[in-house]
């Protein structure tokens, strides 16, 4: 997978601004049913928040976002405060909601 670029980036952290959390990851950390939740919520909607609420430094919830990106094939379009927001394009071209230039 290509990274994205900053411009796209800033596009889907504009579109990720109006959604609720889809997943909340608290003191059990990061479990295979979460990850489940997770996949499946970006098979519905692309791009998620996913907010962290346990964690307080930043270097375990930059771990964990990373973790949960390689796992669910996701890109980590933004990270604010204790959210993460992650796109994972329709692997079907045309059920993609979102178009990235």
């Amino acid at each position: 997978m290509k990274e994205l670029k900053g411009s796209q980036k800033k596009y889907l952290r504009g579109l990720a601004h109006n959604l609720n959390p889809s997943a909340f990851i608290g003191q059990k950390g990061l479990t295979e049913a979460l990850i489940e939740e997770i996949d499946t919520a970006l098979e519905a909607a692309e791009l998620i928040k996913v907010k962290f609420n346990d964690f307080k430094d930043k270097e375990s919830k930059n771990s964990l976002s990373q973790k949960i990106a390689a796992t669910t094939q996701s890109y980590i379009a933004g990270m604010i405060g204790h959210v993460v927001i992650l796109y994972r394009p329709n692997k079907n071209s045309e059920k993609q909601k979102i178009q990235l230039a």
